[in-house]
This record gives structure tokens, C-alpha cells and sequence, in this order.
């Protein structure tokens, strides 16, 4: 399947969408990303089939937008299908734990670990809001795109 892909400029820096051609979103990457993707050969630039998803990026960031309604598709295992659903659950301005996330998805605490491996591989930062996720202590861990922009994005939740 052909993947498209456009950039899209956000205070968290330009933004990689990637979309099968019905403009479903596979992933939104940030520059720097632990695991992010980049531009392949192959793929088609096609700027025309995220004008939507740029819409809502701009109104979220605006302090318009709490909940983002666009087709996503991610593949992932089981697991990880359920912590990344978990994860659309959390209200915008909202904060909870990895031991919560666990809780919700009927995980032991032992799987702690590894619901944070699973939330560190979310392919679709801030439209899956894997950023609401802190730790048990209340401070602020493992993003993969940099505590810098968790915090960016926690701070803009807070203002609305």
C-alpha cells in the first residue's frame, strides 16, 4: 500500500503526517523522535489529503480543539492495541499513571514496564495522547519525543 505524506509546521516543531491513500492517519512524527518515522522512497507527497488533520492540529494548538475526531489506523500486537485505545480515554488537560493505563487495559502491575513500552511506540503523538501519561510519583517521564514537548503539551491543556 502506498503511503502519503505531507509537513505540517506546529509549535512542537514540523510535524510528519504519513496516511493510506484514503487519508487515514498512520502515523505523526516530530523531529528527533525516539522511533519516529522519516520520508521514504516511494512514498507521495500529497499535502491535499491532510488538510483536515492540519485543521484540527492548528485548532488544538490554538486552544480550540480538545478532542480530535480524524480515522487513525495503527498495527500493533494486542497489547499495544489496548494500552494505545487506553490512551484515547484520556480526557484532554487530564494526567494518569502507568500504573492506571495498566489497571484500565486489566494489566497486572508487573506490566507497568510494559505499558510504557507500548505508550513509547504509539506511532500518532498528540492525536493519541500518550503525552497525558506521568508517573506514578506525579513527574513527568518517558516521552519519546522529548519532556521538553510533554511539557509544552501539558501546559497548553492546562489553559483552556
Amino acid at each position: 500500500m502506498t503511503t502519503h505524506w505531507t509537513r505540517h509546521e506546529s509549535p512542537l516543531g514540523p510535524i510528519l503526517l504519513t496516511a493510506d491513500p484514503d487519508g487515514t492517519l498512520t502515523s505523526l512524527s516530530l523531529p528527533e523522535q525516539k522511533g519516529g518515522r522519516s520520508v521514504q522512497e516511494g512514498w507521495v507527497h500529497d499535502p491535499g489529503l491532510f488538510r483536515e488533520a492540519g485543521a484540527q492540529l492548528d485548532a488544538y494548538f490554538a486552544h480550540d480543539l480538545k478532542e480530535f475526531s480524524l480515522p487513525l489506523r495503527s498495527e500493533g500486537t494486542a497489547f499495544r492495541e489496548r494500552v494505545w485505545t487506553a490512551l484515547e480515554s484520556v480526557p484532554y488537560g487530564s494526567t494518569v499513571t502507568y500504573g492506571e493505563i495498566a489497571a484500565r487495559i486489566g494489566a497486572s502491575r508487573a506490566a507497568v514496564r510494559a505499558v510504557g513500552t507500548a505508550i513509547g511506540a504509539n506511532p500518532l503523538l498528540v492525536l493519541r495522547p500518550c503525552h497525558r501519561v506521568i508517573g506514578a510519583d506525579g513527574s513527568l517521564v518517558g516521552y519519546a519525543a522529548g519532556l521538553e514537548r510533554k511539557r509544552l503539551l501539558l501546559t497548553l491543556e492546562e489553559n483552556l
